[in-house]
C-alpha cells in the first residue's frame, strides 16, 4: 500500500521548506555550540597558565618573606627591632601563605574545569615554557567588512527559524484548499488460483480521496493564525540575536582598545614598585627609613605583580571572546585581496 498527495496548493512543498529549514537552524546551533566550546576551553587553559604565573610569583614573595622575617627575628633577638616590626613581618608571611593555598585551590579547580571541557585528563606531553606572559593571540586587523557578523551561527540559526515559520504559514494557509491523496495498492489481476503468479497478472489499484475543509468550526483560520503568531515571534527573536550580536561585538572591541593600554600601565606600575621595594630596602639596612616603610613596599610590589598577571589574562581572554562573537574568528582583508588578485 501507497499513499500520495497531490500537492496542488502547496501545502507538502512548504511543509517541506520548513523542515529543511528547521534542519539548516540545528546544524547552525551546532556550530554555535561549537564555537562556545572551543572558546570555554581556551579561557580556561589561559586561566590555568595565569594560576601557575600567580603560584610562582607567590612562592616566590613567600621566600622573600620568610627571609625578612628571618632577618628581623634577629635583630629583635639583638635588640635593633622591636617586637612590632617583627609581628609585622610574621604578619605579611602568614598572608603570603594563605594567597598560596588559596591559589592552590583555585589552580585545581581551574585544572578540574579543563578536564571537563576537553573531555579527558589534561596531557602531559604540552608543550614546556608555556606561561601567560609568552602567550599571544592575533589582534583584529583593520578595515574588515562591516557585514562580518554574518557568519555568526546563531545569526544564520535564527534566520532559518524565520524561514521555517514563513514556509508554515504557506502550509497552514493551504489547508483551506481541498486535499486529495491516492492510495495505490499492488496485486494479482487474476481471479483464479491457477492464475495469480502467471505472466502479465500483475496489477496496480488507485483509489482517489479528497478531503474537503467544510464546517471545521475554524481550526484551520486559527491555524493560520497561530502560524502568523509563531512568524512575528520568530522575527523578533531574528531582531534580538542581532541587536545582541552587535553588543557583544562592540564590547569585546572596546575590551581590544583598552585592555593593552591597561597592561601596559599595570607593568609599568610593578616595575616602579619593585624600584621603591629595592630602595626601601636599601633605607632600612642603612637605618635612613624605617621598617613600616619596607612593608608597605613589599605589599604594594606583590599587590603590583598580581594585578599585572590578571590584566594580562583579562586582555588575552578579550580576544578569545572577540573570536566567539565574530562567529568563529575573522580572515585578513589584506589576504582576501591579493587571492581576489
Amino acid at each position: 500500500m501507497s499513499n500520495f498527495e497531490l500537492d496542488l496548493f502547496g501545502r507538502v512543498r512548504n511543509l517541506s521548506e520548513a523542515a529543511l529549514a528547521q534542519y539548516f537552524s540545528t546544524e547552525e546551533a551546532r556550530k554555535t555550540a561549537q564555537i562556545s566550546l572551543i572558546a570555554s576551553v581556551a579561557n580556561s587553559y589561559l586561566s590555568l597558565l595565569a594560576d601557575d604565573e600567580l603560584l610562582a610569583l607567590t612562592e616566590q614573595t613567600l621566600k622573600t618573606r620568610e627571609e625578612s622575617l628571618r632577618l628581623t627575628k634577629l635583630r629583635f633577638e639583638n635588640g635593633v627591632s622591636s617586637n612590632l616590626d617583627l609581628q609585622q613581618s610574621a604578619s605579611l608571611v602568614e598572608t603570603a601563605r594563605a594567597t598560596l593555598a588559596q591559589l592552590r585551590r583555585l589552580r585545581a579547580q581551574d585544572a578540574n574545569t579543563l578536564t571537563l571541557l576537553v573531555g579527558q585528563p589534561i596531557p602531559e606531553n604540552l608543550p614546556a615554557g608555556a606561561t601567560l606572559a609568552t602567550t599571544e593571540l592575533p589582534d583584529l586587523p583593520a578595515g574588515l567588512p562591516s557585514d562580518l557578523l554574518t557568519v555568526r551561527p546563531d545569526i544564520r540559526s535564527a534566520e532559518q527559524q524565520l524561514i521555517a515559520a514563513n514556509a508554515n504559514i504557506g502550509a497552514a494557509r493551504a489547508n483551506y484548499f481541498p486535499r486529495i491523496s491516492l492510495t495505490a495498492s499492488a496485486g494479482s489481476a487474476s481471479t483464479e488460483l491457477s492464475g495469480l503468479f502467471k505472466s502479465g497478472s500483475f496489477g496496480w489499484n488507485f483509489t482517489p480521496q479528497a478531503v474537503l475543509p467544510i464546517f471545521d468550526y475554524g481550526r484551520v483560520s486559527a491555524g493560520v493564525d497561530v502560524a502568523r503568531v509563531n512568524r512575528d515571534i520568530a522575527v523578533a527573536q531574528y531582531e534580538n540575536t542581532i541587536q545582541t550580536a552587535f553588543r557583544e561585538v562592540a564590547d569585546a572591541l572596546a575590551g581590544q582598545a583598552t585592555f593593552s593600554e591597561q597592561l601596559r600601565a599595570q607593568r609599568a606600575v610593578a616595575a616602579a614598585e619593585e624600584t621603591r621595594f629595592k630602595l626601601s630596602d636599601l633605607r632600612y639596612r642603612s637605618g635612613a627609613a624605617s621598617y613600616l616603610d619596607l612593608l608597605d613596599a613589599q605589599r604594594s610590589l606583590f599587590q603590583a605583580q598580581q594585578q599585572a598577571v590578571e590584566a594580562n589574562l583579562a586582555r588575552l581572554q578579550n580576544q578569545v571572546t572577540l573570536y566567539r562573537v565574530l562567529g568563529g574568528g575573522w580572515s585578513e582583508p589584506a589576504a582576501e585581496t591579493q587571492a581576489a588578485r
